[in-house]
């Protein structure tokens, strides 16, 4: 990005309009300082002229002619200045820091004179920065850096860069802008989840039953066409001879595990406000959960109460971490909806295929918890975190649970943990992978056991 200044108008063109203009802007750039000099001098000049003092006049014709030269001269003054910024890193955790680099670099000819550097950041990110640069040679750069800061997520412009110019005397400045700006996406908190194992889908690669067709792992009866590179060993003789062209036998390996954080995001569901309300901890426990699934080799679906839903595959490539940022994208920017109930979501989910189901839910009603109960016949495996209402709500002794809503979820087979202010997100989950589910059809599952599948 660059600022220049003033340029003189083109010969042949009217000058008039863009003089006047140019007086304006001169004269709106006089500090404090120069416009009681001017006002000075003019009321030295009117009391020389009523008592008729010429050296008074003297004073007030210098009071008066110092202030208009400065804004006249710094109006006029070509300079060329190229300035840079650096975001590190461009997304950050809430309550982390961020570095902020600029670098000026003066691309004209002349020295610069007296510069000032503003940065415009967000209220929310701390005061803004400014920088004072004594002067810059011909060719020359400066680098100055400042620390950003949020306890809120959210997406924040950083810039435009702002550079104001000053006369020696201090009588006058003047502002100019540069046209570019940086975001700053701060993402909810994750914590570090320990490693459990409750029932679903297989837990990421190999402790599953169900397999997909691939290019390593044990025999399948169905060969395929030979490919450049395949292993002559794996040739099939007898398909070979049946069809008339080099077969191979065909080979799998284990199917990568699916889940889906449910976050619940109707407003009515949640009490409360700020960083430390129930919606916010529910963002940052669907953080949590969706990063440590991705670290375990699961593909992770981020849904909510309205529907929308954002996929990522594992596997540490770019497009895993791609894909990770884009769903912590998402959650820095989610607000909460106009939402009554979780039929969305219901429809959202494919029936038998979801694996894993993760939900954070608000506070539920009983028509609520039924919907909530249906999603359980379309995953493998489901937990619930469930709102305290009357907890978050700041009633003494956090009144009695909603027995209701989670008598019904627990019945259907979800595993119910209930969250409360300054609970855990880690010891809740501990707690959720040493809970028995039931299932609909009577008998339970101890989640520190094992069976047909996992996760971890």
């Amino acid at each position: 990005m660059a600022a220049s200044g003033h340029q003189p108008p083109a010969k042949g063109q009217d000058t008039s309009g863009s003089s006047q203009t140019g007086l304006r802007i001169a004269l709106s750039g006089l500090t404090t300082r120069g416009r009681s000099f001017l006002a000075a001098g003019l009321a030295a000049a009117g009391c020389a002229y009523v008592l008729g003092q010429s050296n008074l006049l003297r004073v007030g014709l210098l009071l008066v002619s110092l202030p208009l030269a400065c804004a006249f001269t710094l109006y006029r003054t070509r300079y060329r200045v190229a300035g840079d910024r650096r975001l590190t890193p461009q997304r950050v955790p809430a309550g982390e820091e961020a570095r902020v680099q600029l670098r000026l670099e003066n691309v004209s000819r002349l020295p610069t004179g007296l510069l000032m550097l503003q940065d415009r950041v967000p209220y929310v990110l701390g005061p803004r920065p400014r920088f004072v640069l004594d002067r810059v040679e011909a060719g020359g750069r400066r680098d100055v850096s400042y620390r950003v800061r949020s306890d809120l997520r959210g997406r924040y412009p950083l810039g435009p860069l702002q550079l104001r110019l000053s006369d020696p005397f201090g009588l006058c400045e003047l502002s100019r802008s540069f046209s570019t700006y940086d975001t700053l996406t701060v993402v909810p908190r994750t914590e570090p989840l320990p490693p459990l194992r409750l029932l679903g889908e297989a837990s990421g690669y190999g402790d599953g039953r169900r397999r997909t067709l691939a290019l390593a792992g044990e025999d399948d009866v169905i060969p395929r066409g030979y490919r450049h590179g395949d292993d002559l060993r794996r040739v099939h003789w007898r398909s070979t001879a049946r069809y008339g062209e080099l077969m191979v036998r065909r080979e799998e390996q284990p199917q990568r595990s699916s889940s889906t954080v449910l976050l619940d995001t109707r407003r009515p569901a949640y009490r409360g406000t700020g960083p430390d309300s129930a919606f916010e901890w529910a963002v940052s426990g669907a953080a949590s959960a969706l990063t440590h699934l991705l670290e375990q080799g699961f593909s992770v679906r981020l849904l909510t109460d309205t529907g929308s839903s954002v996929a990522g595959e594992a596997g540490g490539g770019p497009q895993s971490a791609d894909a990770a940022g884009l769903m912590m994208d998402t959650l820095a920017v989610v607000d909460h909806s106009e939402g009554s109930d979780l039929s969305p979501a219901l429809n959202a989910l494919r029936g038998g295929t979801e694996g894993l189901l993760i939900a954070f839910f608000g506070a539920l009603n009983e028509a609520q918890a039924e919907q909530a109960a249906r999603m359980r016949q379309r995953c493998g495996a489901a937990v619930a975190f469930v709102s305290h209402p009357q907890a978050w709500s700041g009633v003494d002794g956090g009144g009695s649970p909603p027995e209701e809503p989670v008598r019904l979820l627990r019945e259907a087979g979800w595993v119910v943990q209930l969250v409360s202010p300054g609970q855990s997100f880690p010891a809740l989950w501990r707690q959720a992978g040493s809970t028995p589910a039931s299932f609909p059809g009577g008998g339970s599952f101890d989640g520190g056991g094992t069976g047909s599948g996992g996760w971890t």
